[in-house]
């Protein structure tokens, strides 16, 4: 058992995997048991969610920096992004960096017959090639190396060239302080490091471009009034953000909404201080570079087994060894992939 920022967490020592999966606090998963348990007795309704789906938008929304009235709910980062490719002008021009995770390139890539051209660029060259496109779609901190972009300097290019934002934080809401109102589009999951169940996500849009998606998954939750827009037409979307909301995974939501009301209460400038010092501590006593966030990737994809087998949940991601470090992380985790990397790697890492 650990103690961590107030909550108390279950996870096993070296557990270095959030970047994949994040590990929730007990009382998020106590919640979860309990509406199961309520499941199984036949003693639960429908509509009890709804409050989960609006707090767990509500807590999305502070750690991103937006009013939570521009906040839709969905079930996968991908999905999200689908609905603004599939809205964005025929003939546009999107912007990428190379290796980006494929949710937030794939969307627009199955766009090409309108004509949506996807540009690939490398990561050094991103803001740079701003101003030849219309929309540039990036992962605040990248999946495979943990690479970080700074949302301050992306802000400034695109608004001197009028270039639309979309930005994934996946990998950065949840231990690193956002204020990005600013951006068009802020789409995230929640089963990384907001350590929520999987199949909760979110989507904040600026109200300026709202018109640009479609709603192509158009559901009763997204009507008016959800529980009175059951049958028949005509169409009679939500106002606003709600129009794009779909129909919701109950229990995530609820672990979702458990999650997020205490992880908006955190410090999460502390979080990150935390989390950089550990992941930086273990850099340095493999006498490699700090990273720029708590995902660390080293040029060892093959000590994944080793690491396994001392205990180091871990995996291996774009051919390198990928260790990520959250707030129930400890000095006893950094010891533990050290050691094992110095007993069976033979090779320098960088």
């Amino acid at each position: 058992m650990r103690e961590a920022f107030g909550a108390s967490f279950g996870v096993d020592p070296g557990y270095l995997n959030t970047a994949g999966i994040g590990v929730p606090p007990d009382f998020v998963a106590d919640t979860l048991h309990e509406a199961i348990t309520r499941w199984g007795e036949g003693r639960i309704a429908a509509a009890e969610f709804d409050g989960p789906v609006a707090r767990a938008k509500e807590g999305f929304a502070d750690l991103a920096g937006v009013p939570s009235d521009r906040v839709t709910a969905g079930s996968s980062v991908s999905q999200l992004v689908g609905t603004v490719a599939a809205g964005v002008p025929a003939g546009s021009s999107v912007l990428v960096v190379e290796r980006e995770f494929t949710s937030v390139t794939f969307p627009f890539a199955v766009q090409r017959d309108r004509g949506v051209r996807v540009t690939e660029v490398p990561p050094e060259r991103l803001l740079e090639a701003v101003p030849e496109h219309d929309l540039v779609a990036v992962s605040l901190v990248q999946s495979a190396d943990g690479r970080v972009f700074r949302p301050e300097e992306l802000r400034a290019v695109a608004e001197q060239h009028g270039v639309r934002v979309l930005l994934d934080v996946s990998q950065a809401a949840g231990w690193m302080p956002l204020e990005l109102e600013w951006a068009e589009w802020i789409v995230g999951c929640g089963y990384k490091w907001l350590m929520t169940p999987r199949g909760a996500a979110w989507l904040a849009t600026r109200p300026e471009v709202l018109e640009i998606p479609r709603a192509h998954g158009a559901n009763w939750y997204a009507g008016r009034s959800p529980w009175n827009d059951l049958y028949g037409l005509p169409l009679r979307l939500a106002e606003g953000a709600g129009a794009f909301d779909a129909s919701p995974d109950w229990f995530a939501q609820l672990g979702a909404a458990a999650a997020l009301d205490w992880l908006k209460t955190v410090d999460l400038s502390s979080v990150r201080e935390h989390c950089l010092e550990l992941a930086g501590a273990l850099c340095a006593e493999l006498e490699v570079s700090p990273p720029e966030s708590p995902i660390v990737s080293l040029d060892a994809a093959g000590a994944v087994s080793e690491l396994r087998a001392a205990g180091v949940r871990c995996t291996a991601r774009d051919g390198r060894l990928r260790l990520a470090f959250h707030l129930y992380n400890t000095e006893t985790d950094v010891r533990l992939v050290s050691d094992a990397l110095r007993r069976n790697s033979s090779a320098p890492l960088r």
